[in-house]
C-alpha cells in the first residue's frame, strides 16, 4: 500500500514537471507564433506633432552688456597746506571756477612783514654787488670780495623765494577748471591741512567705468565706442574707451575698463548708473536659431531638424550667442528645416508631424 501511494505521488511529480519544460514549447501551437517573433515585431511608435522653420541667413551682433558708474573727470578735496585763520572765502558753493582762481586765503601778515623786510635788504645788496663789480673792473678789490658780495645777494634771493612758498601755503588756487561744491568751513575759522574745505570736481567731460568678462580682453581696446543709457534719458549715449586696465581681476576675471563721454552742457552728473550695451562683431548672414531649441549634453550641443518625416539629431558648434539667439558655426546649413518645440521628448528617427509647414 506505501510502495503503490509513493509510486502515485512521484508519477504525479514527474508528469507535472513534464508539463512545465513542454508547455512553452506547445504554446505556439495554439498562439500562432513564436516568442522570438513577437520580440522583434516593431512597435507602432506615435507621431509628435512639433513646429519648425527652415534656417536662412540672418545678420546677427555680437553684443556685450555691462554696467558702470559715471565718474568725474577730476575731483580733489581742496585743503590749506599749512595751518591759521581763515580770512577769505572767494568761492560761491556749486559755481563754476576757472584754474589759477583764488578761492581761499589764510592770514599771512607776519609772513608779509618779513617779506618786505627781506626785500629791503636786497636792494642794499643789489647796490653793494654793483658797486664791488665795477670796483673789480678796475683791480680795486680782489675777486674774493666781489665774489662774497654775489653770495649775500644769492642767499637773500633764496630766502626771499622761500618765503614766497610759505605765502603761497597761505592760499587756495584752483587746480583746473571745474565747479565747486559744498563748503566744510567757515571764515575766520581755523584750518590745518587735515581741514577740508570743499571738493574740487571736473564734469566736462565724464569718465564712465566699467568690467567687461576677460574673453574681451583683446577687443577693446583705446578708441573703442560704446553705448549707454541712464535712467530718466530716453536716448542712448555714446562714449569712447580710452583707457583698459592691462590686468584682470582674479576674484571676478574681469578687467576693468573707462571711457569718456563729453558732456558738454554738463547735464550728466558724476555717480549716476549707467547701462553699457558694446558690439563687438557683425555677422549678416548667419546661421541663427533660438536658444530654446538648442540642447546641451556631455558630448556638446545637440539640435533636431525634419527629415523626411523624422527627427534627425545633429551635434553643432556655436558662436555669438545674444538674449535669445545662437549662431551656429558647424553642424546646420542653410536650408535645413529646425525643429523648436517638444526638443525634450524627440529622439533621433520619431516620426514628427510639423504643424505649421
Amino acid at each position: 500500500m506505501n510502495k503503490s501511494f509513493r509510486f502515485l505521488v512521484n508519477l504525479a511529480i514527474l508528469t507535472l514537471l513534464v508539463g512545465i519544460i513542454a508547455y512553452p514549447k506547445v504554446r505556439p501551437l495554439f498562439s500562432g507564433g513564436t516568442d522570438a517573433e513577437t520580440a522583434f515585431q516593431p512597435q507602432q511608435r506615435r507621431a509628435l506633432n512639433v513646429r519648425g522653420y527652415v534656417l536662412t541667413p540672418t545678420p546677427m551682433r555680437d553684443l556685450v552688456r555691462s554696467t558702470g558708474t559715471l565718474l568725474p573727470d577730476e575731483e580733489v578735496d581742496l585743503a590749506f597746506e599749512t595751518s591759521g585763520k581763515v580770512i577769505g572765502l572767494y568761492f560761491r558753493e556749486g559755481s563754476h571756477v576757472q584754474e589759477g582762481d583764488l578761492l581761499a586765503k589764510m592770514n599771512d601778515r607776519h609772513l608779509q612783514a618779513q617779506l618786505q623786510k627781506l626785500r629791503a635788504q636786497r636792494r642794499l645788496l643789489v647796490e653793494r654787488e654793483f658797486r664791488q663789480r665795477s670796483l673789480l673792473e678796475r683791480d680795486a678789490i680782489s675777486q674774493e670780495a666781489y665774489d662774497q658780495a654775489v653770495t649775500e645777494l644769492e642767499t637773500l634771493d633764496a630766502d626771499i623765494e622761500l618765503l614766497e612758498a610759505r605765502i603761497a601755503e597761505t592760499e587756495i588756487r584752483a587746480p583746473f577748471d571745474g565747479i565747486v561744491g559744498l563748503r566744510y568751513l567757515s571764515e575766520g575759522g581755523f584750518a590745518s591741512p587735515n581741514t577740508r574745505l570743499a571738493r574740487l570736481i571736473k564734469v566736462s567731460p565724464l569718465k564712465l567705468e566699467f568690467t567687461v568678462p576677460e574673453r574681451y580682453a583683446g577687443e577693446i581696446m583705446p578708441g573703442f565706442p560704446i553705448d549707454f543709457r541712464v535712467d530718466g534719458v530716453l536716448e542712448p549715449m555714446r562714449a569712447e574707451v580710452y583707457a583698459v586696465n592691462p590686468v584682470v581681476d582674479d576674484r571676478t576675471r574681469t578687467i576693468r575698463v573707462r571711457a569718456l563721454y563729453d558732456n558738454v552742457d554738463e547735464e550728466m552728473k558724476p555717480g549716476r548708473f549707467a547701462s553699457i550695451t558694446m558690439q563687438l562683431s557683425e555677422t549678416p548672414d548667419a546661421i541663427a536659431i533660438p536658444s530654446e531649441a538648442l540642447i546641451p549634453e556631455m558630448e556638446g550641443d545637440r539640435v533636431f531638424i525634419y527629415r523626411s518625416g523624422q527627427a534627425e539629431a545633429r551635434y553643432v558648434r556655436t558662436g555669438i550667442r545674444t538674449e535669445d539667439r545662437v549662431q551656429i558655426l558647424d553642424g546646420l546649413a542653410f536650408g535645413d528645416t529646425l525643429l523648436t518645440t517638444g526638443v525634450l521628448q524627440l529622439r533621433h528617427g520619431l516620426p514628427v508631424v510639423l504643424e505649421n509647414l
